[in-house]
């Protein structure tokens, strides 16, 4: 209303991680800047190696930089104390893997229910929450089926599902289609397409597929080596 240019939800400054075999250090990620705005699928593309993962890693406070900052909702999460990432990782962002990571033994609703345990949602609302998010993802009928019984495709819905529980601010999706047919993947690009535009719903999305990219984002950077080589 009155000019003021929106403050982006995330902001990268000159971002760094470097690992350390022995005394040989190994850096993943060199330098790198960039800003994520509100309601918008923001995609990082890089082949392996590229330090796409590791700077999913940061965003969600699971490693720490080796310098630079991540400056989340005006929050520095390097400054972050221990209690303050783990409640950084429970309500304000919201992970999907390429591998799912879903638990063997536990049926797609338990999946997703045991996120909003965690979450500290009371038992007697866990259940409605689960199908509701179910539901929202194209799995109502497959509740009580655990991940041996689901597709790839479906496996990845649940996952997207339990990323929502605790309605995060962002979701950071590592190559969520990279164990998926091609068919497959074009519907998961289209659900989190779906939640971005009908519930502005902020997506970092990596992914080695620059097409993919440049379909559902309008800000794209690719990496190699741990450097922004374009914008």
């Amino acid at each position: 209303m009155n000019g003021t240019p929106e403050i982006p939800l995330i902001r990268i400054s000159r971002l760094s991680k470097s690992y350390f075999k022995g005394e040989v250090e190994i850096p993943a990620l060199r330098d790198v800047t960039f800003a994520v705005n509100r309601g918008e699928i923001f995609s990082i593309v890089g082949k392996s190696g590229s330090g796409k993962s590791t700077l999913l890693n940061l965003i969600g406070g699971l490693d720490h930089a080796t310098s630079g900052e991540i400056i989340f909702e005006e929050r520095n999460l390097s400054r972050m104390k221990r209690a303050e990432l783990a409640l950084h990782r429970r309500f304000s962002v919201g992970m999907i893997f390429q591998s799912f990571n879903l638990i063997p033994s536990r049926t797609a609703l338990e999946n997703v229910s045991l996120a909003l345990t965690f979450g500290g949602i009371p038992r007697r609302l866990r259940k409605k929450r689960s199908i509701e998010l179910l539901d929202q993802v194209g799995l109502g009928a497959r509740l009580t089926h655990k991940p041996s019984e689901l597709s790839g495709g479906e496996a990845q819905r649940v996952a997207i599902a339990r990323a929502l529980a605790n309605n995060p601010k962002v979701l950071l999706a590592d190559e969520p289609t990279g164990n998926l047919d091609s068919i497959t993947s074009e519907e998961i690009i289209a659900l989190l397409l779906a939640l971005n535009q009908e519930k502005g719903i902020t997506i970092l999305l990596v992914t080695h597929d620059q097409e993919t990219a440049e379909k559902v984002s309008k800000a794209v950077i690719r990496l190699k080596d741990g450097e922004i080589v374009n914008r």
